[in-house]
């Protein structure tokens, strides 16, 4: 006969939050790889003359992927610390030979070509801005220091979102100088000085819109795509298009009409538009669970870390994947302009990728870690407790 507790833990769907961060990582890869292939196998019959061209490399990322991630989760994350230096500068060197030797697309110099693979430096400074601040503020969060953006690590941060701005990709480097400034306010700072950066964010995301005209007519069309249906509002017109044709069930998969040639970026940055046009609404709020319940349960795991780094790195993670999976669904539904973030796991795109199954990796570690440390806690206070007994009951003998 089962007891209450055996029944309790029979209805879960997982063991811990680091079993639940990777099944959910699992589901989104799979439902990846299905719409990588599905929306990209006309596009690539028609240049490649084989369909299979986008999903063969997709797959390869996945298996370099399950290798980085399957090294972060039994590598331990504090030792990341000693090789904050390595990673400033490998970045910082990387981010500045892709703007002179980059290979150019669409006029955007974002990928230096490895022969095998296609290598974009700025998804890698998406993660080390967030390994150098959470390793600055964890030390300062656990002397119970100040916390000020005033320092030298964000300013390395905003460097770093400065070269990625000149390639030019403006989405990517509002991630790389904004996640920073979350992760003080989450350490600490004061509101005031959050309310000084939050202006001087605007007033600079201003100046780099009206630096480019292109940007500023992105915005225009962003109120009103319709009025620029065969121009910069061409892409969210078709993006909407197709999401409103998908309906509750979808047409089907593989039956999306969307990506023969109609969807500029089937298969990158508007894949869930092609995923919701053969899957529709129903899937689509399922792929928006899955993200929510990765955000808890990431949220879970910063805070049961053991330390000021562990929780913010945590944090980090979680602000990088589902802050992205955000920006992109706004962007394919008409709500944010077109920015061109991909959506995590589901995006084709090999070193976005990558780099998320190894960040999962990381937090998982930390989340290990935490379990450890978690139950060495528990342990040393039944010793005390123990020990308080005894003294108390020696005390006593003696008074008797």
């Amino acid at each position: 006969m089962a007891t209450g507790r055996d029944s309790a833990v029979k209805k879960k769907f997982w063991l811990n939050d680091m079993e639940a961060v990777f099944m959910i990582m699992v589901v989104l890869i799979i439902i990846g790889t299905i719409n990588v292939f599905s929306a990209s196998f006309i596009t690539a019959e028609m240049n490649f003359d084989n369909p299979y061209f986008f999903l063969v490399r997709h797959l390869i990322s996945v298996a370099v992927g399950m290798a980085a991630f399957l090294l972060a989760v039994n590598f331990d994350y504090h030792k990341l610390r000693t090789f904050v230096p390595f990673l400033m500068f490998f970045t910082l060197a990387a981010l500045m030979l892709v703007l002179l030797t980059g290979t150019s697309v669409n006029g955007a110099k974002r990928w230096i070509s490895l022969g095998f693979m296609q290598f974009q430096p700025s998804e890698i400074a998406k993660i080390v801005c967030i390994i150098i601040t959470a390793s600055f503020l964890g030390a300062k969060i656990d002397k119970g220091r100040q916390i000020s953006l005033f320092n030298r690590t964000f300013g390395i941060t905003l460097l770093m979102a400065a070269l990625v701005e000149l390639e030019p990709d403006m989405g990517t480097a509002v991630l790389i100088g904004g996640i920073p400034v979350l992760l003080h306010f989450i350490a600490g700072m004061k509101t005031r000085l959050i309310g000084y950066a939050a202006v001087a964010l605007m007033v600079l995301f201003a100046v780099l819109v009206t630096f480019q005209s292109y940007r500023l007519d992105r915005i225009k069309s962003w109120y009103d795509p319709w009025s620029q249906a065969q121009g910069f509002g061409y892409q969210t017109v078709q993006s909407l298009s197709a999401i409103g044709s998908g309906g509750i069930w979808g047409m089907g998969l593989g039956k999306g009409v969307s990506k023969y040639s109609y969807l500029p970026e089937a298969h990158t940055d508007f894949a869930f538009a092609v995923f919701s046009q053969e899957n529709g609404l129903l899937a689509v709020l399922f792929v928006f669970f899955l993200y929510a319940v990765l955000a808890v349960y990431c949220g879970k795991i910063a805070k049961r870390a053991d330390e000021g780094f562990g929780k913010l790195l945590a944090c980090g993670i979680m602000l990088l994947i589902v802050g992205q999976a955000a920006a992109n669904l706004y962007m394919v539904i008409g709500l944010l302009p077109v920015v061109g973030v991909p959506l995590p796991f589901i995006s084709y795109g090999g070193t976005s990728l990558i780099l998320n199954m190894a960040s999962i990796g990381v937090l998982i570690n930390i989340g290990r870690y935490a379990k450890v440390f978690s139950g060495k806690r528990k342990s040393d206070d039944i010793v005390n407790r123990a020990a308080i007994i005894t003294s108390r009951r020696r005390l006593l003998h003696r008074l008797k």
